[in-house]
């Protein structure tokens, strides 16, 4: 008996080993993936505080406003649509309110640091 619960033992840990390095290497390669894509050097740095500073990516700030290009009219209006759509005194989510907030916050991040940029150039 006792032969049997070391045999579930050790094959559950087995298991589990397996899982966490799968899962670790996954974790590698996204990371690995992120810093591709956010460009490497200053700017990736500075993209990369920005995610951490709001929660969003700004590919996902722009799918939350629903914008194609970076227009600080267009970003404008829909934000005010959505938000006032979301109020909660019209049945409106609280939830997804706030994640419109913070899609704005990043993609106004964005703005400053390119103005930041056209600055430092001139």
């Amino acid at each position: 008996m006792a032969k049997y619960i070391a045999q579930i033992i050790v094959l559950g840990a087995q298991v589990v080993g397996r899982a966490f390095a799968r899962a670790l290497k996954q974790e590698l390669a996204a990371s690995q993936e992120a810093a591709k894509r956010a460009g490497g050097g200053q700017q990736g740095a500075r993209r990369a505080a920005a995610n951490a500073s709001t929660g969003l990516t700004l590919e996902e700030a722009m799918q939350i406003l629903n914008i194609e290009k970076l227009d600080p009219d267009k970003v404008k209006n829909n934000y005010e649509h959505l938000f006032s759509v979301n109020d909660k005194a019209k049945g409106g989510s609280f939830y997804l309110q706030s994640k419109i907030v913070r899609a704005k916050e990043r993609i106004d991040t964005e703005f400053k640091q390119s103005q930041n940029k056209s600055n430092d150039a001139s």
